[in-house]
C-alpha cells in the first residue's frame, strides 16, 4: 500500500470527542471515523487489523472443532417469541415492521438463530457434541456508548454455540473454549487478561466467565484475592465482612431532624456507616403497584445484578412520590405494606445496635438488633464486595478491587433455549431430550481498542506482527534522489511478491513528518532508505516495540525482513 493513496488522514491532535487513549490514537492515526453516537466506520488500517484478528479467532475455533456458519442480521419476531426474549429484552433491541407489517428485529445476539438452525437438522445423540460459530455484524441500541470502540452500538463479533447431551460433556468443552480464548488474546497481543466468574444476565444459564483486560479505563470492577487467585466480577463476587459484635442495647427513637443520608446520620450521631442499616428502593419490571426495598449495611452498596438474579426481573430506581415511604427515614422495623417487597442483605445478619429509619419524618431508630427485632427474616447476598473484604475462597486473603474492560465471555446456558424452542434429539435409549448449550462471544472492535489502549504510547499505536495493519513500512528519504527511489521501489515490489504486508511512504515530505506518521500508525518494522545509508549500500531497520535500530546491507534486507516477519508470528 502506498501512503499517498491511503484514504484517511493522520493528525497531531485528537478530536474533542476522544475520551480515552485508544479512541484518541485510532482517530489520530486515521483508523476510524465516527458516523453517529456509538457507530464508526473502520478505515483500511483498522479493517486490516480486524480481519487479522478474525482470522486468528477462526484458526482457534477450528482447532476446537468449530464449524463456521453465517446467521442473518434480521430475524422474525416468532423466533424470539419462542425463547421469550422478544418482550423480556428492553429498548436496546431494535424492532421494526417489514413492508408487509410483519414484526422483525435486528440481531444483537444469535442464540435463537443457532437453535433454529440445529432444530430438526440434528436429530440424534450421535451427532453431538458440535459447535457452530459465526463472525457477524450486530446492533445493540446501547444507551451508554462511550470511549470509541470500547462500547458501541453497531459491532462485529464472533459468537459460538455448542450443543451437548450431558452437563459433563458441556463442562469438558467449556474448558476447551476457556483455554482457546487465552491463546487468542496472547496471539493478538493483549497482556493483562484474566478470566473472572460473572453474571449470566439476559443470556441465562448458571455458570459464566468474562475475560477482562485490567485497565484503569474499565467500567467493570473485578474482585481479586492476591493470596489464592480468586477472581470474580463484583456483580457476582462474594466477600467476608468484619462484624461489629457489640452487645445488644435497647431500641429507641432518635430525633434526627433533616439528616437523611448515611453521612449526615453518622455525623449527627457520631457513629460509623457500618453501624447503620440503609434502605434502597426500586421499581420492578411488571409490578406497577409494588416497590422493592433492599436493606443493606450502611457502608455497602446494593449489587443490582444480584438483586435481579434473585427476583428474576429487571429493576430501576424508584420514585417514592406515589408510595407511603418516607425518603431518608425508611427502616425495616415495623415496615408493613402489602405493596412492598423486602430484601435483606447478609451483611445485616446477626448485627446489633444498628441505626435505621423510623418510617416517619425527622426520626430514626437506634439499638436495632436484627435477630431480636426482626426475627425469622431471610437474608440474601445482594451487596457489592469492597476493597479489603475477606476472601470467601481461602478465608485468609483480602480482596482487592481492580478496573477492567470485558473483551470476551463464555456461558453455560443449559437448556434455556432448546427447551423453550422445543429442540429435541433422541438419546441412547430413544428418549427425546433437550440438548444442553454453551455460548461463547468475542467483540472484534473492542479488542482492537483494547490493544491500542494497553500497548499504545505517547507516539502512537503499537501492534504485534500477528495483527498489525502492515508488517513492514518503507520510509525512503529524498525521493528526488534517483538511487533512493529505485531502491525503495524495488524493495517494495520484492516484499509484496514475498507475501509481506508492506506499507510504502511514497510522499515527498520531511523525514520528521514520515517518522511521526510511521510511529502513529504503529507498523512493527520500519526500513529507512536514504542517500547517506546507500553510500555504503545499507538501510536502517528500526523496531516499533523496542525502539531499537540496526544497519543492514540493502542486498540482505529482503531475506532478513521475510524471516523476521515469519519468526514474529505465532
Amino acid at each position: 500500500m502506498r501512503i499517498s493513496k491511503l484514504l484517511g488522514e493522520r493528525t497531531k491532535e485528537a478530536p474533542s470527542i476522544a475520551t480515552v487513549k485508544s479512541q484518541a490514537l485510532l482517530l489520530r492515526a486515521g483508523f476510524i471515523k465516527q458516523v453517529s453516537n456509538g457507530i464508526y466506520t473502520l478505515l483500511t488500517p483498522a479493517q486490516k487489523v480486524s480481519l487479522k484478528i478474525q482470522n486468528i479467532i477462526r484458526e482457534e475455533m477450528n482447532k476446537i472443532d468449530g464449524q463456521e456458519v453465517l446467521f442473518p442480521v434480521v430475524m422474525p419476531r416468532e423466533m424470539w417469541d419462542e425463547s421469550g426474549r422478544y418482550t423480556s429484552i428492553g429498548e436496546e433491541m431494535v424492532r421494526f415492521k417489514d413492508r408487509t407489517g410483519h414484526d422483525m428485529l435486528l440481531g444483537m445476539t444469535h442464540e435463537e438463530a443457532a437453535v433454529h438452525l440445529a432444530r430438526n437438522t440434528v436429530k440424534s445423540y450421535d451427532q453431538l457434541p458440535f459447535m457452530i460459530y459465526q463472525i457477524q455484524t450486530k446492533f445493540r441500541d446501547e444507551a451508554r456508548s462511550r470511549a470509541g470502540l470500547i462500547r458501541v452500538r453497531e459491532f462485529t463479533m464472533k459468537d459460538a454455540y455448542s450443543f451437548h447431551t450431558s452437563q459433563e460433556d458441556l463442562e469438558a468443552y467449556y474448558k476447551r473454549v476457556y483455554d482457546a480464548y487465552f491463546r487468542i488474546y496472547k496471539r493478538i497481543g493483549l497482556k493483562n487478561v484474566i478470566a473472572v466468574a460473572s453474571d449470566t444476565g439476559m443470556m441465562g444459564g448458571k455458570i459464566a466467565h468474562e475475560y477482562m483486560l485490567l485497565t484503569d479505563i474499565g467500567e467493570d470492577s473485578i474482585a481479586i484475592c492476591p493470596k489464592c487467585g480468586y477472581k470474580a466480577n463484583v456483580e457476582v463476587a462474594k466477600g467476608i465482612l468484619d462484624k461489629i459484635n457489640s452487645q445488644p442495647e435497647q431500641m429507641k427513637e432518635v430525633y434526627t431532624g433533616d439528616a437523611k443520608t448515611i453521612e449526615e446520620i453518622c455525623e449527627l450521631l457520631s457513629i460509623k456507616p457500618n453501624q447503620t442499616c440503609k434502605a434502597v428502593c426500586y421499581a420492578m419490571e411488571g409490578e406497577q403497584n409494588k416497590s422493592l426495598v433492599v436493606f443493606v449495611r450502611g457502608d455497602l452498596d446494593v449489587n443490582e445484578a444480584k438483586v435481579k438474579a434473585i427476583i428474576k426481573r429487571d429493576i430501576a430506581p424508584k420514585d417514592l412520590d406515589d408510595t407511603n415511604l418516607v425518603k431518608g427515614n425508611i427502616g425495616a422495623v415495623g415496615l408493613k405494606d402489602d405493596n412492598l417487597v423486602l430484601l435483606f442483605d447478609e451483611s445485616l445478619k446477626g448485627e446489633n445496635n444498628l441505626v435505621c429509619g423510623a418510617n416517619k419524618e425527622k426520626y430514626h431508630i437506634s439499638g436495632v438488633c436484627m435477630s431480636r427485632d426482626l426475627p425469622n427474616i431471610e437474608y440474601y447476598d445482594v451487596s457489592k464486595v469492597k476493597d479489603g473484604e475477606g476472601c470467601v475462597n481461602c478465608k485468609d486473603g483480602q480482596l482487592k478491587i481492580y478496573r477492567g474492560v470485558e473483551i470476551g465471555n463464555i456461558f453455560q446456558l443449559g437448556t434455556k433455549y432448546t427447551s423453550t424452542m422445543n429442540m429435541t434429539i433422541h438419546d441412547k435409549n430413544g428418549n427425546d431430550i433437550n440438548p444442553i448449550m454453551g455460548c461463547y462471544g468475542i467483540g472484534i472492535g473492542r479488542n482492537i481498542a483494547c490493544i491500542a489502549e494497553e500497548s499504545g504510547d505517547d507516539k502512537g499505536l503499537v501492534w504485534n506482527m500477528n495483527v498489525a495493519p502492515w508488517e513492514v513500512e518503507i520510509c525512503p528519504l529524498r525521493l528526488d534522489d534517483g538511487l533512493v527511489k529505485s531502491k525503495a521501489e524495488r524493495l517494495y515490489e520484492d516484499l509484496k511478491l514475498a507475501g509481506v504486508d508492506v506499507l510504502y511512504d511514497d510522499r515527498n515530505v520531511s523525514p520528521g513528518f514520515k517518522f511521526a506518521d510511521s510511529e502513529l500508525i504503529g507498523v512493527p518494522v520500519r526500513v529507512v532508505i536514504s542517500p547517506r545509508s546507500l553510500q555504503e549500500n545499507n538501510v536502517e531497520i528500526s523496531f516499533r516495540t523496542t525502539g531499537e535500530k540496526m544497519m543492514l546491507a540493502y542486498d540482505d534486507a529482503l531475506n532478513y525482513l521475510k524471516d523476521y516477519v515469519a519468526k514474529e508470528k505465532f
